[in-house]
């Protein structure tokens, strides 16, 4: 059972027709912000409970359920074709190789959502699945991007080259990223925490690009250098 924590999360989850299995809510909750979810969710005919906030902390996963908590079966992971198919015009995807901080994934699932991604690709190994606070963190747009779990994230990449999705890599020590146009279906890559893009990824990939930096520190959290770089190829897109 998967829980969806904090307003943000629940109400778009309620928005978006999230299967939820009931609602565990404060019952000392008044203002208009939580009695509006609680509307939608009577409106639903969802079975809502009731309980003290020391209830909703023993039941929180999170810590910061904010005095809703909605249980659903499980996050719906979707299929590459699924994500393929449901793009508007040219595919707009992101491939994380390794990214295994719950805070990370949540905070660019947020980004991709924001800045019109079609769809995530994470790996079934060594990478954090959707859980409890990655929905928290995306505040809620886990409600509205799709995201696929695979078994090898760079058999995926060969499936979407051949399917004409031009494959970047974001990493040190490629062309600068505000130099690419991005025409067409594009996949970005963001490299792990810790240990970045790995090297068959790399070579797989058409192209590296890069963030121009001028700082002492030549790195960035894996979630903001995400941000910059879906932020750069979304304003390359709109403006082609």
């Amino acid at each position: 059972m998967l829980r969806i924590e904090g307003r943000n999360a629940v109400r778009e989850a309620l928005n978006n027709d999230v299967t939820i299995e009931r609602i565990w809510a404060s019952n000392s909750s008044k203002d208009k912000t939580f009695n509006d979810i609680i509307s939608i969710a009577k409106a639903k005919k969802l079975k809502i409970q009731f309980v003290d906030n020391i209830i909703l902390d023993k039941y929180s996963k999170t810590g910061k359920h904010q005095g809703i908590i909605a249980e659903t079966s499980g996050f719906k992971y979707s299929t590459i074709d699924e994500i393929l198919d449901a793009a508007n015009k040219d595919a707009f995807i992101l491939i994380l190789d390794g990214i295994e901080d719950p805070h990370n994934l949540g905070s660019i699932i947020r980004v991709c959502e924001c800045f019109g991604v079609d769809g995530i690709v994470i790996g079934k190994n060594r990478a954090c699945n959707v859980n409890e606070t990655v929905i928290k963190t995306s505040a809620g747009a886990t409600s509205y991007v799709k995201i696929a779990k695979v078994t090898n994230i760079n058999d995926t990449i060969k499936y979407l080259k051949e399917r004409n999705v031009w494959v970047y890599a974001c990493e040190l020590g490629g062309t600068d990223i505000a130099k690419e146009n991005f025409d067409g279906n594009v996949a970005l890559v963001i490299g792990s925490e810790g240990f970045g893009t790995s090297a068959l990824t790399l070579k797989l990939s058409d192209k590296t690009v890069s963030i121009p930096m001028c700082g002492k520190i030549n790195s960035l959290n894996a979630s903001v250098a995400a941000g910059i770089a879906i932020n750069t190829i979304y304003t390359k897109k709109k403006g082609n």
